[in-house]
């Protein structure tokens, strides 16, 4: 498959007004991606009926479509992924949260959560947290309608080809512009100057191609001033996803840039570590994980170091 449009979501298990889900829509024209529109779904309802359109598109998506392959055996749950999915969908939020705190609770300090294996290179929150941010319950609400739609998760359930769904994190990208700098918040009153210019950072980056992708976004003079005006950030995270898309789109079908060897339990999110790809010979500059140029070694503690190039 070789769709053209391009989509980026950034994703609420609770939409309402003031926090919707934000979806981005774009393409690859001329080298660049070009952003076509953001649209604001107010519901999940709403976020159904988008995703039963009637078009092609290959998206995507910040929620986890995973659990960690350690809880749900720690759990007896279901070890295949689609039985797994279909156990957690019939579980209420509240049920979750009290089999999960249970969960942490027997743990000691330090490794209360279980982890997949995609969270340390994309740096990301484990799948089974509930809350800040509640990932359990985006994967809870997320997942299911993505396989009621009927749409195809490349190495995990096989759907329509015409429609493809891949985990996104757009914390990763960001993170590889600003380092440890927040750009967001939902709380008007941390949305501080700093963030401000975090978020103008990052936008211009993107709009160059400072990141290891190697895409250049393409926005108008509108679409720029409202990604930075955007205090929450979603806009912005929903287009960081819309550039995870594009750069799968890139990888091709049927892995669109998902490791060989993903565990088809857990998942994967995409674009986390392609450094660690054994085709791939990127620059030390280029690892997402930080280089410790005195041990002569990457310590994302998943590359190895004869996988890059000199450069």
């Amino acid at each position: 498959m070789n769709t053209s449009l391009l989509v980026g979501c950034d994703f609420s298990s609770s939409p309402n007004r003031r926090k919707p889900i934000v979806i981005a829509t774009g393409c690859v024209k001329s080298g660049r991606v070009l952003l076509n529109g953001l649209e604001r779904l107010e519901s999940l309802d709403s976020f159904e009926r988008w995703l039963r359109q009637e078009r092609d598109w290959l998206g995507a998506f910040d929620f986890p479509f995973g659990l960690p392959r350690e809880l749900v055996v720690h759990l007896g749950w279901p070890l295949q992924w689609k039985a797994l999915i279909d156990h957690y969908a019939g579980l209420s939020r509240l049920e979750i949260r009290t089999t999960f705190a249970a969960f942490c609770d027997a743990r000691p300090a330090g490794q209360k959560f279980a982890h997949r294996s995609t969270d340390r290179p994309a740096g990301s929150s484990p799948s089974m947290k509930w809350i800040n941010p509640p990932v359990a319950y985006m994967l809870h609400a997320g997942v299911p309608r993505l396989l009621a739609a009927g749409v195809h998760l490349p190495g995990l359930h096989a759907g329509e080809l015409r429609r493809v769904a891949l985990e996104a994190y757009p914390g990763l990208l960001a993170r590889e512009v600003l380092g440890p700098r927040s750009y967001k918040s939902d709380d008007k009153a941390r949305q501080t100057p700093q963030r401000l210019i975090a978020r103008k950072d990052l936008v211009i980056a993107l709009e160059l191609g400072q990141t290891r992708l190697g895409l250049r976004l393409k926005l108008s003079h509108a679409q720029h001033d409202a990604l930075i005006d955007d205090a929450s950030g979603d806009s912005l995270d929903a287009v960081l996803c819309l550039l995870q898309a594009a750069w799968a789109q890139q990888q091709g079908a049927p892995r669109y840039g998902l490791p060989a060897d993903m565990d088809a339990l857990e998942g994967w999110i995409v674009t986390a570590y392609p450094c660690c790809q054994p085709t791939l010979a990127v620059p030390r500059a280029a690892c997402p994980g930080s280089w410790a140029r005195s041990q002569r070694r990457c310590t994302c503690l998943v590359c190895p170091t004869d996988q890059f190039s000199n450069s």
